[in-house]
């Protein structure tokens, strides 16, 4: 007699946390972004009604790849890398510039930033890159030849999006650190990194200029944003002034629904509120890691582990850049900044986890 195939089932728990952050994401969203919305467009629901769409098509997106067998995708990583490329090659001629960044490309009414592709193609073409090249992960030969794929999509990202270069560059050291049995050469990856941001710094007055901003924001013009959040912060005290009852938004914090939303969330949910949101996204990596441990093979496992070092690394540069301890570098809270590329991206990689995670015996 057969034995009956087992029944495939999600990993529940990062299910309802993704949805959690999502539908906080869109409440937070709406609280912090009315007021610009009724003052640039008339509308106070502009940021949510498109915050809401590009939610919609990547919850629709998460359950089918969650239901597809990731080992499908293995023949497209290449070509999701090479598009990659292209895209963020297409960004510095053709790209549309929104304050001083030029990270988008436009296809007809569409606008998106290719980076967020990026991000999710890097993860499923090093995991299968790693995977092939497993046995010779021990040589420091084998781990350049890993890393120089990653260098082109860091530099072309990195020329106009230091933040999500940075992203990309941890996940691919995470992803390599994962597969490698030999932990020392990780030292001369770290010192050729830094050497590396160093000299990509010092490449562009704007940059060295964000570290005098950021020592001392109250001397510079440009340190406005960061001192307005800092105030959020600290308006906010332990239980916050109530939702929807922030002050900063109301023009004082330039663009707060953007990479500063979590100030907004320190002043109005105060430091508790604050904290269950850091607790949710706690959750969502401990699950990572989880199904990373218990995935049925190194592809799996890689996958994972790609995406707990994104959402990682994401959070707590955004928390880092609102409380002033790093320089600013434009970067979103993930669900919960507004930005439908990012979403809609964000929530495809959390389907291909959760189809790692249907494999689990």
């Amino acid at each position: 007699m057969e034995r009956p195939e087992k029944k495939k089932r999600y990993d529940y728990t990062l299910l309802i946390v993704v949805l959690l952050l999502v539908i906080i994401g869109l409440v937070l969203l709406y609280s912090t972004s009315a007021y610009n919305g009724r003052v640039k467009f008339h509308d106070s629901f502009y940021y949510l009604r498109r915050q809401g769409f590009a939610t919609a098509l990547g919850i629709a997106g998460m359950l089918i790849v969650a239901q597809i067998d990731y080992h499908k995708w293995v023949p497209l990583a290449a070509l999701g890398y090479l598009t990659a490329i292209l895209l963020s090659v297409a960004v510095i001629f053709i790209g549309d510039e929104y304050n001083g960044s030029k990270r988008w490309l436009s296809l007809g009414p569409i606008s998106f930033q290719p980076s967020e592709f990026a991000k999710v193609a890097i993860i499923l073409f090093l995991a299968c890159l790693v995977t092939k090249n497993v046995k010779q992960m021990g040589k420091f030969r084998t781990l350049v030849k890993v890393m120089i794929p990653v260098l082109p999509i860091v530099a072309l990202v990195g020329a106009s999006n230091l933040s999500t270069a940075i992203i990309i560059l941890g996940i691919a050291v995470v992803l390599i650190f994962v597969a490698s049995p030999k932990y020392a050469q990780f030292i001369w990856m770290g010192a050729a990194g830094v050497g590396f941001m160093g000299i990509f710094l010092a490449l562009e007055s704007y940059r060295l200029e964000r570290l005098a901003i950021w020592r001392n924001p109250e001397k510079f013009e440009k340190g406005y944003q960061t001192l307005q959040g800092l105030y959020a912060i600290g308006s906010g005290g332990l239980f916050g002034r109530g939702l929807g009852e922030s002050v900063q938004k109301l023009g004082f914090l330039p663009e707060a629904q953007n990479d500063m939303i979590f100030s907004i969330i320190c002043e109005e949910l105060g430091l508790v509120g604050a904290s269950l949101i850091i607790l949710l996204f706690l959750i969502l990596i401990w699950r990572f890691f989880v199904i990373a441990t218990h995935a049925k093979d190194l592809l799996g496992a890689l996958i994972a582990a790609g995406a707990m070092a994104h959402m990682m690394i994401q959070v707590i540069l955004n928390i880092a850049v609102v409380t002033n301890s790093i320089p600013n570098t434009g970067i979103t809270l993930p669900f919960i900044s507004y930005g439908g590329t990012s979403v809609l991206f964000l929530l495809l990689e959390m389907g291909l986890v959760l189809s790692v995670s249907n494999l689990i015996e």
